[in-house]
């Protein structure tokens, strides 16, 4: 994110102060010498250093100090020359301290906008915008880091098409916000390679494991943490149906003709990073969903987060309520929702994915009717109160 200022509030700022400085001056002319309130009005141009740009601060620090001079050399004739010098000598270091503050803070503004955008170019190619899309498929949902400021932290999302299929990974960290960057980074980079060459859901999680292993390796050798990364892989073949593999993840979320039901298939592998602690290889699962089911995928931020009254959020309720609702629409209600139950005080990092395939896509059914000729009226699809707009299953 860059800093940018705006012309029209500096403008607006500088003007206030001006004004206030000369009514200020206005008023010490007809009180007599006994009051000089303009005196203190050197609080003026140190307000627009901190608010304006350089020149509008010139601007105040240039009235102040002509103020200062007229009140020094006309409205207190009884003050001796030595006085009247200290006075405007003061006024003088004021205005100029005040655009030196203002250069500062200004190049300050300066740096912080290209480190920010230097970071946030880096943390966009860790973690791509959503919605993403593979083929056919749609992942709408959100992201919220707990390191304040943050794009990124311990949780990595990734949907891609490979020969394989489309492959879709979601994970957590051990740890949170900036700390837990570093092992994510290398199991999603690692993902991403293998969901290309490997032919298995085992075979791309069994990768993820030896680049995690990596990691933690040279962690240790400079001191830091070792991690281990929870995931759950998912995998779309076409005819050939779905795989689910967990890699100690939380269970994901089917719904399903307006019904809600949380699924724990290929529930029981270990984390990536532990797996070299039993001999059991992670098996993947055959799901069979069927047309207009969508999938939701979360992290522990969210279905741990809690509210004022240390409840748990109920992310399954809340998706029962909504199922009406376009993915989209979906992922900002949730959102907000979540941010509403925990007060803006998230204390791990929460990501939601709702996976569906596209609106646009063809059905089997509707591609074998169109090679045949058959005509086709989308006006005329039944609708059921508006939960199948335009949703296709991810069979």
């Amino acid at each position: 994110m860059t800093f940018q200022r705006s012309p029209a509030r500096d403008r607006g700022v500088a003007v206030l102060l001006i004004v206030a400085t000369l009514a200020i001056t206005l008023a010490d002319a007809g009180t007599g010498p006994q009051l000089h309130f303009a005196l203190f009005m050197g609080i003026a141009p140190l307000i627009a250093a901190l608010r304006c740009s350089y020149r509008w601060t010139g601007a105040v620090a240039a009235v102040y100090l002509l103020c200062q001079v007229l009140i020094q050399v006309r409205l207190v004739p009884e003050w001796s020359v030595a006085s009247k010098v200290v006075g405007v000598f003061g006024a003088l270091l004021v205005a100029v301290f005040a655009l030196v503050l203002c250069r500062t803070r200004l190049e300050r503004e300066a740096l912080y906008a290209r480190t920010s955008m230097v970071a946030d170019a880096v943390q966009r190619e860790m973690l791509r915008e959503l919605p993403l899309t593979a083929g056919p498929l749609e992942a709408y949902g959100f992201y919220v880091s707990a390191q304040e400021g943050a794009r990124v932290g311990g949780d990595i999302y990734e949907a891609v098409e490979t020969p394989h299929g489309l492959r879709l990974v979601i994970g957590d960290v051990q740890g949170k916000g900036m700390p837990a960057i570093g092992a994510g980074h290398e199991v999603l980079a690692s993902f991403r390679e293998a969901a290309y060459y490997k032919d298995s859901l085992e075979a791309v999680a069994e990768r993820m494991e030896q680049a995690l292993a990596r990691y933690n390796v040279r962690s240790a050798e400079r001191g830091g943490q070792e991690r281990f990364v929870t995931a759950l892989l998912l995998e779309v073949r076409g005819e050939d149906g779905t795989k689910v593999l967990s890699c100690g993840h939380i269970p994901y979320y089917l719904v399903r003709g307006g019904r809600v039901t949380e699924r724990s298939d290929g529930e029981g592998g270990l984390p990536l990073g532990l797996g070299r602690l039993t001999d059991e290889t992670r098996q993947s699962v055959a799901v069979e969903p069927v047309a207009d089911d969508w999938i939701v995928l979360c992290t522990d931020g969210v279905t741990e987060a809690r509210g004022a009254d240390g409840s748990f959020y109920p992310l399954a309720d809340r998706l029962a309520r909504w199922v009406h609702l376009e993915p989209d629409e979906l992922a900002r209600t949730l959102r907000a929702d979540l941010e509403r139950f925990t007060g803006g005080q998230l204390k791990d990092d929460a990501t939601v994915l709702i996976v569906r395939r596209a609106p646009h896509t063809a059905r089997p059914e509707a591609a074998d009717a169109t090679a045949a000729g058959a005509p086709q009226d989308r006006d005329r699809r039944p609708r059921s109160g508006g939960r199948d707009r335009a949703m296709t299953g991810i069979s």
